[in-house]
């Protein structure tokens, strides 16, 4: 058996070999939709919109651009 998924179809299940009967097929689908029902429910996304202690900080210790100098003055 064989699962594949994309974002916009439903779940595809293949059977590869073997006969299975009406009832042990219902039975895998109800287990393999029950358990995948499941992890998607206790799927959560890591919120990283937040800053680090670090970075707000270690902002304030950088000197001030010094402006008036420009770009004629670079001999890189």
């Amino acid at each position: 058996m064989t699962l594949a998924a994309d974002d916009d179809a439903p779940l595809r299940i293949d059977l590869i070999r073997g006969n299975p009967t009406p009832e042990e097929l219902a039975a895998v689908v109800a287990v393999v939709t029950e358990a995948y029902q499941q992890e998607a429910a206790s799927a959560t996304a890591v919120d990283s919109t937040r800053r680090s202690a670090w970075l707000t900080s270690a902002r304030a210790v950088r000197r001030p651009l010094r402006r008036h100098i420009g770009w004629g003055r670079f001999s890189g």
